[in-house]
């Protein structure tokens, strides 16, 4: 039976068409994976299904009833919930008085053991192993996406949207949260699952939607089909993820971190004491759960934090307390983890944003005048080499889709002619088509002996491009594997722990 069903859906943004003629429908108890590239209307659809738009043709059908669903109370009054990718929890408060938090059902007096035992009772029954008086400041990631399902299902929710939900879990929390997502689908729970990762919907998903700039392409059934189909379903062409680097003949170390400490916003030591070098023609890549001082080790890397103590050596040279400008000039680039805020000028046009941190060059200014003519030649070229689309350079950055934003960041840094390539979350929120993309230049820059310096919390990411790998937890390494390691040994060091401490416990 058919719990969703929403039928020839369009809806458009003035004159631009996200969703075009999509029909789409959910079984009870099933787990119905979609995929798309960015800007493939995947969102617009879901955010129609749970209320957050309204279509502009079309009729949706919840449980056979058609419905008019213009808010998230219809969607939710109908049994929609909806987990977004970003966790909205609050940290100083229980699991329980997250679970119930601007619920009616909590009373104008809070019966707390009442609350608990009735989160209880459904961590029990789907085996989502929560403490409901926890704060959630104290619990894991993985347990806090599992608190994201709890609010749900306590609101009465038997169809669920599931966003992105392993975006900053560990292996073994991802095997965790599935098992619990299974368990809710045997019990008849139906459950749309939002992911770019292909190995969760041909592990997880009973059918899979696959949409292509606003349409469906097909929707098939998860064990007719494989990688490489779903790929060339999504961009119209092979797509090629696998271990691109062999071997490696690697030169002298372009830089070299000893004994850095670096400190977060609070004041508290995020990165401790550690030491590694990345040498010409060599990837290495920092690995481990979102939130473990891999930001501020690249932000001190890059000058935008401060090392309380420690060396930072480019090339050679002591820059430990120089500025980024120094830095660049010395051969590093920097592709930022967030575009928006650190890559980007987004009210600027393309052609300006591919010369920032250059504009002073006097490849693009004659004294205080800038040479409109090289700048206009040479973006058109970046733009026509890294495939910018549009290929308009007067278009603004802000108008792009994510991966045509990372492209440009990426044309700019690797225009630098770097000795040093700093990449932090190079494609994290991209398709698969501009993730291809963007790994095949990091691979490039490794053949020209650069040295790149990959921080990513995607662990196929780091697999499929590192040489050496380092697993960075709560600010320390806690040591050094190949991209062939099993994945439990990478789930046990991202958590914290090794071999030796299972054998104690």
């Amino acid at each position: 039976m058919n719990v969703v069903e929403m039928r020839h859906i369009s809806k458009y943004f003035g004159s631009f068409c996200a969703n075009k003629d999509v029909s789409f429908s959910l079984e009870e108890g099933e787990i119905h994976a979609l995929l798309g590239e960015n800007g493939a209307g995947k969102s617009t659809l879901m955010n129609i299904l749970y209320g957050l738009y309204m279509h502009n043709e079309g009729t949706i059908l919840i449980r056979g009833e058609e419905v008019r669903m213009d808010s998230p109370s219809v969607a939710i009054s109908k049994g929609i919930g909806m987990v977004h990718q970003h966790f909205m929890l609050i940290p100083q408060l229980t699991v329980t008085e997250n679970v119930f938090l601007g619920m009616k059902e909590a009373g104008l007096v809070l019966d707390r053991r009442s609350l608990q035992r009735q989160v209880e009772t459904l961590n029990s029954r789907y085996g989502f192993n929560v403490k409901p008086d926890a704060y959630i400041w104290q619990i894991p990631v993985g347990v806090q996406q599992k608190v994201e399902i709890l609010k749900v299902l306590m609101r009465q929710a038997r169809i669920l949207i599931l966003d992105e939900p392993t975006a900053v879990l560990t292996p073994d929390e991802v095997v965790e949260l599935f098992d619990s997502v299974k368990a809710l689908s045997r019990e008849g729970y139906s459950i749309i699952l939002i992911t770019h990762k292909m190995g969760e919907v041909l592990s997880y998903a009973d059918r899979v939607t696959v949409m292509r700039q606003g349409r469906v392409v097909d929707t098939v059934k998860v064990a007719d089909t494989d990688e490489k189909a779903l790929a060339r379903m999504m961009v119209g062409r092979d797509v090629d993820l696998e271990r691109q680097i062999t071997g490696g003949d690697f030169g002298a170390p372009l830089l070299e971190i000893s004994n850095l400490t670096v400190k977060n916003d609070k004041g508290l030591d995020a990165v401790k004491d550690v030491s590694f070098t990345v040498r010409e023609g060599e990837i290495v890549g920092i690995a481990g759960v979102d939130g473990n001082g891999q930001l501020e080790l690249g932000e001190a890397i890059v000058g935008l934090r401060p090392a309380e103590a420690g060396e930072i050596l480019l090339c050679g040279r002591q820059v430990t307390q120089a500025s980024i400008r120094t830095r660049l000039d010395e051969g590093l680039s920097h592709i930022p983890d967030d575009r928006h805020k650190k890559g980007l000028v987004l009210q600027f046009p393309i052609k300006e944003n591919l010369i920032m941190g250059m504009q002073r060059s006097p490849k693009y200014a004659k004294g205080i005048f800038m040479r409109r003519d090289a700048i206009d030649a040479h973006a058109k070229e970046l733009v026509e080499e890294f495939d910018v689309r549009p290929a308009d350079i007067s278009y603004t950055a802000g108008g792009l889709s994510g991966g045509n934003q990372q492209k440009v960041i990426l044309a700019r840094e690797v225009d630098r002619a770097p000795n040093v390539l700093l990449a932090i979350q190079p494609t994290r929120g991209l398709d698969i088509g501009a993730t291809e993309f963007v790994r095949k230049k990091l691979v490039e820059e490794r053949e020209k002996k650069k040295a790149v310096l990959l921080i990513s919390t995607d662990l196929d990411e780091i697999i499929s491009l590192s040489d050496r790998i380092l697993i960075l937890y709560n600010g320390s390494f806690m040591g050094e594997v190949q991209y062939d390691t099993p994945l439990e040994v990478f789930s046990l060091l991202m958590a914290g722990r090794t071999a030796r401490d299972e054998e104690v416990v």
